[in-house]
């Protein structure tokens, strides 16, 4: 299975995502006029004048900050630790830069996504609120094309989020947690699915009051530890740089191979991480971004820049300069090549233990992991779950998250590079119908970006 699942990804994330995920954000960006750039400043003061800790519970949907919690929930996971890691481990230093690409023309993307969520949201006779891409799909094609592609879209959200995706989070949480801490992984696994249980099975408003708390401590503890350890390579620094610039280009006197081989696996590793890191055109923060109390879809559109922003530009940026900095440069242990024992599992504990020993450094990060992933674990079983609802109606909600949690202890067992691979493939393929009704509906972006 792994090599099925390993030859359909690199098919997707060689070519189809490549042109698909850039191609999509440089249509945004140039259609908006750069929204990333022009509504930047006022993305940030969106986010800051809606900060809260204690958001409250809603009337119906969530707060805007609630919902943007939610949203980096989603984004800022596993992605940005360990999916970081192995962007460089395989692709060098160079997938980094890939990754900024991606995430700068995916700012216009994210923007497009969350004012359409907004615009095709729709509320029930409960009050309750309903949005995510299965309802723009709908819209942009209101046929059976439109509900062919919404319903592959749902399937594939709720086996790639719900399911798959919450594998790879528990997962990692197992991985780091044992390597820090030498308890069985299992052991982790009942935990996470425990405490997963009371939270998941009391619905949006119990995930956006965990999460509006949850991420802004992960993060804040994360970075501190990061710019520790920055500080602490300084001198090392400006050739960290150079190398994510250097090896974007020439990544072949690195990771071997040809020049067309090696440029290749860069980039394709910078689209493929950057995806499950930033998650932009993928589909999946417009469900959040939905939920949002907003007086009109722009405000949430540009709430939803600064959450892919924090993701790349901020908390994956620190990953990337300690291990390019600790392992790389300056001589580092992967300066000519890969070490033994080394993996994307425990390469970021590899690199903080440059300052806080071996045991400090296993346990930081996975104490970061634990928060970072478990956020996810949370919005992603709430996207799964929209998906289920439409699909199969209320009553199928408590059976699909029941599954949800089997999901999330078998993740804590199983082979890391299996469940990576299959989570890549279902996230791609939710890009595939995502995109197509993005392209429909850019006449509404791009009224809504001008206003």
């Amino acid at each position: 299975m792994l090599n099925f699942v390993q030859t359909v990804n690199s098919y997707l994330s060689d070519y189809v995502l490549i042109v698909l995920l850039v191609g999509t954000g440089i249509f945004f960006s140039i259609r908006t006029r750069f929204v990333q750039v022009r509504c930047f400043g006022e993305g940030l003061r969106r986010f800051f004048s809606s900060f809260n800790l204690s958001g409250g519970k809603q009337k119906s949907g969530l707060s805007s900050f609630q919902a943007l919690a939610t949203a980096i929930a989603a984004q800022v996971g596993t992605g940005n630790i360990v999916g970081a890691c192995g962007a460089i481990l395989i692709g060098g230093p160079g997938a980094i830069f890939w990754m900024w690409i991606i995430a700068f023309f995916g700012m216009a993307t994210i923007y497009s996504e969350a004012v359409l969520a907004q615009e095709t949201k729709t509320t029930d006779e409960d009050g309750k609120v309903h949005g995510g891409p299965v309802y723009y799909i709908k819209k942009a094609f209101p046929n059976g094309f439109g509900k062919f592609l919404a319903t592959f879209f749902a399937i594939a959200c709720i086996l790639a989020l719900g399911f798959m995706g919450s594998m790879v989070q528990s997962n990692s949480i197992g991985e780091t947690c044992s390597n820090a801490l030498g308890i069985p992984k299992w052991t982790i696994g009942v935990a996470v699915t425990a405490v997963g249980a009371l939270i998941l099975l009391g619905g949006v408003q119990r995930i956006a009051s965990v999460t509006e708390k949850i991420v802004p401590v992960m993060a804040v503890l994360y970075l501190a530890g990061g710019l520790l350890i920055i500080l602490f390579r300084i001198k090392y620094i400006p050739e960290t740089f150079g190398m994510i610039f250097r090896y974007a280009f020439r990544p072949d006197s690195i990771i071997g191979g040809s020049l067309g081989y090696a440029i290749k696996t860069t980039v394709s590793q910078g689209v493929k991480r950057g995806l499950f890191s930033n998650e932009a055109g993928m589909g999946s923060t417009p469900h959040a971004h939905a939920m949002a109390n907003v007086e009109k879809p722009h405000d949430q559109g540009v709430v939803a820049m600064i959450g892919l922003f924090i993701d790349t530009f901020v908390i994956l940026t620190v990953t990337a300069l300690v291990v390019i900095s600790t392992l790389y440069a300056g001589g580092g242990v992967l300066s000519a090549g890969a070490a033994e024992g080394l993996n994307k599992a425990n390469m970021a504990q590899t690199a903080f233990a440059a300052l806080m020993g071996n045991r400090g450094g296993a346990l930081f990060v996975a104490l970061c992991l634990l928060f970072f992933a478990f956020s996810t674990i949370l919005s992603w079983n709430f996207f799964g779950r929209v998906n289920m609802e439409y699909l199969l109606g209320k009553k199928s909600v408590p059976v699909y998250s029941v599954i949800a949690l089997v999901f999330i202890f078998l993740g804590s067992l199983l082979s890391n590079d299996l469940v990576w691979e299959l989570a890549d493939m279902f996230n791609q393929l939710m890009v595939l119908p995502n995109v197509i009704a993005l392209f429909a509906l850019s006449a509404i972006v791009v009224r809504n970006s001008r206003k």
